[in-house]
């Protein structure tokens, strides 16, 4: 793949992740890097053309168009997205999380929501503070972090209640492109970064150091996968049912770009 034109004229932002590693291979130089909710608001601001955000971000607000066939989603088990707590669920009043995080909150008080459950949900600004707490919401590297960490709680993985729940794939990033701008030479970057990505997924693999190699291989190659299809598009769809059901829309429809 040819990167060296970079992706000038356009301003792209992206989470600092292992799992977004394989869709910013090549390109790393060039991007913007920043936690999803201030991705969200640079975008909004017009700060940034494209960024890869909660997939909740396209849903609520209809102005960007999302870049089809490329997304940060799972099939069950997630490992990178969870709620660590040591009570029961049942018994949970109070949920600390990530104020980084957009579209896992969203779910999770989804999850919680179909059970029964809704809980006060507060920010946690201090994430070393974490294995402190008795129930806290953790994302990407943090919550890597954390489960690598000696702790004692229980954890509910996100991407495997989803699963549960519907038996579908759970979309968690996608690349939100504003529609006021044309990207179509951006597209087909980010599309043939995605691709080179996944065609060197074992270089990212040895040349990384986080956590063990073996972790490395399972999460960015099964854990995590990184396409858009048909199964996950109906997975967007029924988050967007259950957001709406639970009072945390309105959605917009989203409207895919290849």
């Amino acid at each position: 793949m040819e990167t060296g034109g970079g992706l000038h004229p356009f301003r792209v932002g992206c989470v600092r992740a292992l799992n977004t590693a394989p869709l910013c291979r090549g390109i790393e130089n060039d991007l913007v890097f920043a936690a999803p909710a201030e991705l969200a608001r640079m975008l909004q601001q017009g700060e940034l053309d494209a960024a890869l955000v909660s997939v909740v971000e396209p849903l609520w607000h209809d102005d960007y168009d999302i870049l089809d066939g490329v997304a940060v989603a799972s099939l069950g088990e997630v490992k990178s997205v969870f709620l660590a707590h040591r009570r029961p669920l049942e018994e949970i009043e109070t949920v600390y999380y990530d104020p980084g995080s957009l579209t896992s909150v969203t779910l999770l008080r989804v999850l919680l929501a179909e059970r029964g459950l809704q809980p006060r949900f507060q920010a946690l600004e201090d994430l070393t503070a974490a294995a402190e707490l008795d129930n806290v919401m953790l994302i990407g590297d943090a919550a890597l972090d954390f489960l690598f960490a000696p702790h004692d709680h229980q954890i509910f993985d996100l991407g495997y209640a989803w699963y549960e729940l519907t038996r579908l794939p759970f979309v968690y990033a996608v690349w939100a492109l504003r529609r006021a701008v044309d990207h179509a030479p951006l597209r087909r970057i980010l599309r043939e970064t995605r691709d080179f990505g996944m065609e060197t997924l074992d270089h990212i693999v040895r040349e990384r150091t986080e956590y063990t190699a073996d972790f490395r291989r399972d999460y960015l190659g099964w854990h995590i996968h990184y396409h858009l299809g048909d199964d996950e598009k109906r997975g967007i769809a029924r988050f967007m049912e259950l957001m709406e059901k639970h009072g945390l829309g309105p959605v917009h429809p989203p409207r895919y770009v290849w």
